[in-house]
């Protein structure tokens, strides 16, 4: 019994260590592994990155690139490297740029996501104080959009784009998308001083695009915010910035003029600063309908006061009197005090707007309008 006892024991103990064993090269193995792969990956973070170019002309086995800064070089094709044809892109090593493999063109932008584009819902009905503004904007933009026959068979051209220009919050953006919404078009919103901001070196290829999603969107009204910081009068060109500026604003022109004027695309400007603009956006041929949207007059302010209270419950309130009060005041001001004065209501848990709550909305308004801002506002008056 003993014997076969020790006997057992020994076989066990011998199957523990094989089972030790089998576990231990199972994980140096593993160990391996690991080692090799983080090997490769220091290989390749060593690697120096390759620096992707376009292809200017093919001479014989050589090419000239142009680098990301501009500059161009004559440099070496790799032999691995076939079928390379100028406007194709390129990866190229970074010391010597010559050229190793051939990089798929990558669309530059996808300019969807750098621009608000929408079918807008709102109507002329929402805006309210500017009729002759409106039947301004109907002729050069709607018109054309919808009934463009007729001025061929008149014989005239109308004109390509229309600038609106005013003291902020007067209305511009409500009327290009009121537009847009009775022609059925596409609104694609692009604000300037961000155009050049955050595209240093590529603005001028994202304003190309930019007009070529639209045509292919129409019909369409491209509605260019901030214009005056794109198209500013030009001056000595020092800085690397001023330079991408006036890239861009020559693009910005050379696509106005690029299409037709009964192209189902228009060209909606505005700017807070039209005394700094460049004769060359508002020349005969590009912007050349100008329309002041300026602040709202008694019967503007009433109009307007009515859009933004007609879904209210309001208690007996003298409006004559809250006019009056809001003088001076424009349209995203009017629209401030109604919604503050709801405010005012809803804090006091009642379902009814009075009138003491406009006159503390009035007040509040008043006090969050900066004399600074309100002098430059009258700048406009």
């Amino acid at each position: 019994m003993s014997s076969n006892s020790g006997g057992d024991e020994l076989a066990n103990v011998m199957f523990s260590y094989s089972s030790n064993i089998n576990e231990l090269e199972e994980e140096n193995k593993i160990l391996k592994e690991t080692i090799n792969h983080l090997k490769n990956e220091m290989d390749r973070f060593r690697t120096p990155p390759l620096m992707m170019c376009e292809v200017r002309e093919i001479v014989n086995n050589n090419a000239i690139i142009k680098v990301p800064n501009g500059n161009q070089f004559f440099v070496c094709i790799s032999d691995s490297c076939t079928n390379i044809r100028p406007g194709d892109s390129v990866l190229v090593d970074q010391k010597n740029l010559n050229i190793i493999k051939k990089f798929e063109k990558v669309a530059g932008f996808n300019v969807e996501k750098f621009v608000i584009l929408e079918k807008p819902q709102l109507t002329y009905e929402n805006v309210g104080g500017l009729k002759k503004q409106i039947e301004e904007i109907k002729e050069v933009v709607e018109l054309p959009l919808k009934k463009p026959e007729l001025f061929k068979k008149v014989g005239i051209r109308p004109p390509k784009g229309i600038l609106l220009y005013g003291p902020p919050g007067t209305g511009k953006t409500l009327l290009a998308k009121a537009v847009a919404n009775a022609t059925d078009s596409t609104f694609i919103e692009v604000v300037g001083s961000e155009l050049v901001q955050k595209f240093i070196g590529e603005g001028a290829k994202l304003v190309k695009e930019i007009f070529e999603l639209a045509r292919k969107k129409g019909p369409s009204i491209v509605f260019i915010d901030e214009l005056d910081s794109l198209a500013a009068k030009r001056i000595d060109i020092g800085t690397s910035g001023e330079r991408e500026v006036q890239r861009t604003f020559m693009q910005l022109l050379a696509e106005i003029d690029g299409f037709k004027a009964l192209d189902n695309v228009k060209i909606i400007g505005c700017t807070n600063r039209r005394d700094i603009l460049d004769p060359a956006i508002t020349r005969p041929g590009r912007l050349d309908r100008l329309v002041q949207v300026p602040l709202p007059s008694k019967e503007g302010i009433n109009e307007i006061f009515k859009i933004h209270t007609r879904e209210m419950s309001l208690e007996k309130i003298n409006k004559e009197k809250l006019i009056d009060g809001m003088d001076e005041f424009s349209g995203a001001e009017i629209k401030a005090v109604c919604t503050e004065a709801g405010y005012f209501a809803i804090r006091d848990n009642r379902t009814k707007v009075t009138m003491k709550d406009f006159e503390r909305a009035i007040e509040k308004v008043n006090e969050e309008e900066s004399t600074e801002g309100r002098d430059y506002m009258n700048m406009f008056g």
